[in-house]
């Protein structure tokens, strides 16, 4: 049974580090826009995180097992469409739906454990398979990319999907029992839809201010619609008896340090999932094979380091290890942006270890923390405001550091001299963001084409340091943030 519902869990997260790999083979196929590209893992992750807590309460109203065999089929259906689509906005709209399944896939996996192991001991047991198995997991997709990309085409990254659900689905009906909640509280119909337009206001204003302009109508009006949206949804939810979202919560200074924590962890460390694999294809010219492989010194340091978290508990506090592996974690960044800005292999090595390390204490320990300052009444509410912030931070991190890059190798393109290739400069450096070296270096021969394909990587390479240098302030800073709430707590 944990195992079954641990699969479901893992699904989600192969699913994103899968198509992480990928991206840049579908825009080539596709001739697709940065823009397109980043709404190719921005509406799954969106519909995802809005969705995360309203599925957890309708599994608990009507039925843990049933909504999770609904969220299985819907994952299925979702991949399907996914592999067959004729174009990058097909894609990204069959994507939405596979984020929508996602949530109704974790949501109730998680509720069937916890329901499942009452025993402390055996409870702790349980969650421990749960994160090697998500660990492994992490560990396992970027080389599973590789090779799907590498012999069976980028389709494949979804198709893979099918078979694995119809196995789960079986496994689902013959080893879980059903199981509800007949307290569980209302659906909010509301919170739901104002929380997924703040979420999707944000992400339009980002996506779409590096692709036409910060200050162009079409940004302002996410940002501002998003804004809107979350005052909205602020006070909506305090001016229930039984919100979605307990808002009383988060004036406890370690609850708010903890989610804190979490969204800053996700933001600038398990983004760098989906980020890292662009870099190293388009940036060190790797396929998707040997980028792949290449993400593994990143996954291994977060599948290791929540077991050194265990052992420095002995030592530490909580506070002093989200706030240490918030510090590893900016140090992680800075290291990795030096490399790519030099272009130097063996220091993005070292900094790929250094991220991974930070976010693998991190990985271990903001669940805990969030968990452990909440009363025992509140833990389901306590995990889904977890479980959001988490693909909240990634949605948003994903968003704002891929805006950052795409901005600032437009405007190393705009003033290198890079030869003909830059006769049409914003043509060739849209083509460099999106990953289509192909198209970007279009009719050009010999030393000519030589010359564009090294600017072009030296481009992708500058705008990428410039985010992950964005990330590592914002892992400093947050570091700092986490310190001062959880002392004021203390």
């Amino acid at each position: 049974m944990l195992l079954t519902a641990s699969t479901g869990c893992a699904l989600t997260v192969l699913d994103t580090n899968v198509v992480a790999i990928v991206l840049p083979t579908i825009a080539r196929e596709f001739h697709a826009s940065f823009s397109d590209i980043e709404w190719v893992i921005s509406t799954y992750v969106l519909c995802f995180a809005s969705l995360l807590l309203p599925a957890g309460a309708i599994a608990d109203r009507f039925g843990r097992r049933r909504v999770y065999l609904i969220g299985i089929t819907m994952f299925s259906v979702a991949s399907l469409l996914c592999g067959l689509a004729p174009s990058a906005s097909g894609l990204y709209m069959a994507r939405a739906l596979q984020g929508i399944s996602a949530a109704f896939l974790l949501a109730p996996a998680l509720a069937i454990i916890g329901h499942s192991f009452h025993d402390p001991e055996a409870r702790n047991r349980a969650w421990a398979i749960w994160g090697s198995i998500m660990g492994l997991t992490m560990v396992i997709a970027p080389i599973l990319g590789g090779l799907i990309a590498y012999t069976l085409g980028w389709r494949w990254a979804f198709y893979i999907n099918v078979p694995i659900c119809t196995f789960l689905a079986g496994a689902v009906v013959g080893l879980v029992t059903e199981s509800n909640d007949n307290a569980a509280s209302r659906l909010d119909p509301f919170g739901i839809i104002v929380f997924a337009v703040f979420m999707f206001g944000l992400t339009w204003g980002m996506i779409n201010g590096q692709a036409v302009g910060w200050g162009s109508p079409k940004a302002l009006a996410g940002f501002i619609g998003g804004g809107v949206a979350l005052v909205v949804f602020i006070v909506g939810e305090r001016a229930q008896s039984r919100p979605m979202l307990d808002l009383s919560l988060f004036t406890n200074p370690r609850f708010l340090g903890a989610v804190w924590a979490m969204f800053a962890y996700a933001a600038s460390a398990q983004v760098m999932a989906s980020m890292l694999p662009l870099f190293l294809q388009n940036g060190l010219g790797r396929s998707a094979l040997q980028a792949g492989f290449s993400m593994c010194p990143f996954a291994v340091a977060m599948l290791v380091f929540p077991h050194i978290g265990r052992l420095l508990e002995r030592r530490m506090s909580s506070a002093g290890i989200l706030t240490s592996g918030l510090a590893l974690v900016a140090i992680g960044n800075g290291i990795t942006a030096w490399g790519a800005a030099i272009l130097t292999w063996p220091v993005i090595l070292v900094g790929m270890v250094v991220l991974g390390s930070g976010g693998g204490l991190l990985n271990g320990e903001t669940q805990k923390a969030i968990m452990s300052v909440v009363p025992r009444e509140r833990s389901g509410m306590a995990s889904g405001i977890s479980t959001t912030s988490r693909f909240s931070g990634i949605l948003l991190g994903f968003a704002m550091l891929s805006g950052i890059l795409a901005t600032k190798v437009r405007a190393w393109v705009n003033v290198s001299a890079c030869g003909p290739a830059c006769q049409h400069s914003s043509t060739f450096a849209d083509a460099i963001v999106a990953g289509d070296l192909p198209s970007a270096v279009a009719g050009l021969e010999g030393p000519s084409r030589a010359i564009a394909v090294d600017y072009a990587r030296q481009a992708f390479s500058h705008g990428f340091s410039a985010a992950l240098l964005t990330a590592a302030g914002l892992a400093l800073l947050s570091s700092l943030v986490v310190y001062v709430l959880m002392q004021r707590a203390d």
